[in-house]
């Protein structure tokens, strides 16, 4: 596993923007425009998001935000693991971290929206291992073959 250092970020730095504009371009190439629910970058700068990024050696390993939805319920946001980094456990530690962030907040239940198609699936795989379900649309989701909704309740 790839030893990272995980910072609250304020999403200007060159390399967190040019993972971000890439993550939104693989989504747009998975998914329906209307059905990418992705944060462009100066939503992730907005008061109610907070975005962290990881670090490795001087490096962008990865990265993902929480947005609060309530005071008990948060959601997850552009989890994001840089190419290099791919499968050396970087989207287990940035998830990991988000809900240990959630619990100290007092959120009692996170959720995410994820894509329902191949793509996707080692997302939906990570989630899964972690405890989140398959849910009802929540926020101001509707329902989307291209969507899949999880939730976790935190204890």
């Amino acid at each position: 596993m790839t030893q990272l250092e995980i910072r609250r970020d304020d999403v200007t730095g060159a390399e967190v923007v040019a993972l971000l504009e890439q993550h939104l371009a693989e989504m747009a190439s998975h998914t329906p425009a209307e059905s990418v629910h992705a944060l462009p970058v100066d939503r992730l700068a907005g008061p109610d998001v907070t975005f962290w990024s990881a670090w490795s050696g001087g490096r962008l390993a990865g990265c993902g935000a929480l947005k609060d939805l309530s005071p008990v319920h948060a959601e997850i946001k552009s989890m994001r693991v840089a190419d290099d980094f791919r499968r050396q456990g970087v989207g287990e530690v940035v998830l990991l971290h988000l809900l240990d962030e959630a619990r100290r907040r007092g959120a009692t239940r996170v959720s995410l929206e994820t894509g329902s198609n191949p793509p996707f699936e080692a997302a939906r795989r990570l989630y899964a291992r972690h405890g989140f379900v398959e849910c009802e649309p929540f926020a101001d989701y509707v329902l989307d073959p291209w969507s899949m909704f999880m939730t976790l309740r935190l204890p």
